[in-house]
């Protein structure tokens, strides 16, 4: 029923609603004398609780009114979603750090410890493959008895002559001087290379530094022992007293503070009878 302009107006109303409306109904209008038209769809689509749309009309003059519905409104998000949404993203992230920041410890671990591990063998195939290569050549005489050393041997230092390798200097007999020595960060243990020669050393002006092999040292223990008077295989001792042969056995602890205690090393020096004096 319409008010305003009579049934002409209601079935102006209905054809929009089924060309233009898109519902597929018929609409009811209620003219209220100022143009505007409220429409009710009596045969179109309802919506999920059952109720039918209503639309609101303006009509133009020309029997044409445009409706538009009222009922349908956009609902957006409320503050509490997003809120909880950017918690949880802030908890995902959190996460994916700590777990990256994890990882990347872990690696940087393995590292190290594959570093430390590395080190380690270097230093003990060096000493190793060093004192097993002694020759019973003389560094030195001592000026009291006349004797040729050979071999000194104390609880942190060792002297000895073995074949220096091509790739630290030129070759041939050198002096190697292992010691604990005071570095920068501490004590290290270092070795120092000098020409032998006519039982004495010859000093080199482009003599290579003190090589340092362990420069965080904690501990250093040489220890030495040899054949006894009765034939048979001697105890440890911390200082080896005859310095004109060479030692059968020279035991090497170390311990550093980024690898701890070493796994201890002894090493066989099979050049030993060779330097026997009678």
């Amino acid at each position: 029923m319409d008010r305003g302009s009579g049934v002409a107006g209601v079935r102006s109303v209905e054809r929009v609603g089924q060309a233009k409306g898109g519902l597929g109904g018929r609409f009811i209008g209620v003219g209220r004398g100022d143009g505007i038209v409220d429409a009710w769809s009596v045969g179109g689509r309802r919506q999920k609780d059952g109720s039918c749309r209503r639309f609101t009309g303006v009509s133009r003059g020309d029997g044409i009114i445009s409706v538009r519905a009222v009922g349908a409104r956009q609902r957006g998000f409320t503050l509490l979603e997003i809120l909880l949404a950017t918690t949880l993203l802030a908890a995902g992230l959190a996460l994916g750090f700590a777990t990256l920041r994890a990882a990347t410890a872990t690696v940087d671990r393995g590292e190290a410890l594959a570093a430390r591990t590395e080190r380690m063998r270097a230093v003990e195939g060096f000493l190793r493959r060093r004192l097993s290569s002694a020759t019973p050549i003389a560094f030195a005489i001592e000026e009291d008895s006349g004797r040729m050393v050979r071999f000194i041997g104390e609880p942190e230092r060792i002297r000895f002559v073995a074949d220096l390798p091509n790739y630290l200097g030129r070759g041939g007999p050198h002096l190697h001087d292992v010691a604990v020595l005071d570095g920068e960060g501490g004590p290290q243990l270092a070795v120092a290379f000098s020409m032998a020669i006519a039982g004495g050393t010859i000093e080199d002006r482009n003599a290579r530094p003190s090589e340092p092999l362990v420069p965080d040292l904690v501990e250093a223990r040489f220890r030495y022992r040899g054949i006894g008077e009765d034939g048979l295989l001697g105890e440890w001792s911390d200082r080896w007293e005859q310095v004109d042969t060479l030692p059968l056995q020279v035991s090497v602890e170390l311990a550093s503070r980024s690898g701890g205690n070493w796994p201890p090393l002894v090493v066989m020096l099979p050049q030993r009878m060779g330097g026997m004096v009678p």
